[in-house]
């Protein structure tokens, strides 16, 4: 076996003298570029995060005035700049005000346990067809008398049965039975779901931010039962007697405000609604309004 020596005066590597100088020229290079790129990679992280706040704000004051639009007439209430509730509901159609075609008419001399509606409630759509457990509004002028809230208008609707007369009527069983105490001039009533009697929307822990610079506050939809009394100030809570379950709807919150203006001659209101989300520093405001039609 031959064995091949290489000498010593012909071996190359790096020593380290050289390895070390190759160390902190890569540091030196690799500093200068992370200086040039830091202000853009945070302009991006920014840019994501204000997108961010900017559609979930956004997508909170949409849905909070598809429910608003919803609402029974004359049951938007506010009890503070921090909250704003009110009565949804799923429907509206005409009662039977007078005799003919077969029908039973809604009377208002004496407490009424059944009435025609006019039309099919079967061919409804299903998210707005009456059921038992749903509760009947007529007339809801939000005034002692005619409150829903106190369920002075209201009563529970206990079946609804086939339909019967020409043209097609469906008949609604109400129980207790009720004497409306006003008649609706367009013979409207107004149908409030079951499982949504009440919502309310509040503010809880805001205005304000914390140490990591985010929003301290919660916005809640919390759904309540009725009767409900109206309160003098917005919860502190996300519980209470009459709260069923509440969502959150937006974290980091660092402002918010609801202005309902009531109702002119015209029976048009306007709610006015303020979020401002913050986000590690980062603050999007939206505002929004929506127009009320007020007429029961």
């Amino acid at each position: 076996m031959i064995t091949h020596f290489v000498p010593r005066s012909a071996q190359r590597g790096f020593t380290l003298v050289e390895l070390v100088m190759v160390i902190v020229l890569m540091g030196v290079i690799g500093g200068m570029v992370a200086v040039f790129m830091k202000s853009p990679i945070d302009a991006y992280f920014a840019s994501a995060r204000r997108a961010g706040l900017t559609d979930e704000a956004d997508t909170v004051v949409r849905r909070m005035a598809r429910d608003i639009r919803n609402a029974l007439p004359n049951s938007i209430r506010s009890a503070g700049s921090q909250c704003v509730e009110f009565i949804p509901t799923k429907t509206g159609a005409r009662y039977r005000a007078e005799v003919g075609g077969g029908g039973a008419v809604l009377d208002f001399t004496v407490a009424d346990s059944s009435f025609n509606m006019l039309g099919n409630n079967a061919v409804l759509p299903t998210d707005q067809q009456i059921a038992a457990g749903d509760i009947i509004a007529v007339y809801n002028l939000g005034i002692p008398g005619a409150d829903a809230y106190a369920g002075d208008n209201t009563s529970v609707v206990t079946s609804v049965s086939g339909v019967s007369g020409s043209p097609v009527e469906s008949v609604i069983v109400i129980n207790p039975p009720k004497q409306f105490p006003l008649a609706s001039p367009n013979n409207r009533f107004h149908v409030i779901a079951a499982a949504e009697q009440v919502v309310r929307y509040v503010c809880i822990g805001a205005p304000g931010t914390n140490a990591q610079g985010n929003g301290s506050g919660t916005l809640y939809r919390q759904v309540l039962t009725l009767p409900l009394a109206a309160s003098s100030v917005c919860p502190t809570s996300v519980t209470g007697a009459s709260v069923t379950s509440a969502a959150v709807m937006a974290n980091k919150v660092s402002a918010c405000n609801f202005n309902y203006s009531g109702s002119d001659l015209q029976r048009n209101a306007l709610v006015s609604m303020q979020l401002q989300l913050t986000d590690t520093g980062e603050t999007v405001s939206l505002q929004h309004e929506v127009h009320v039609s007020n007429t029961p």
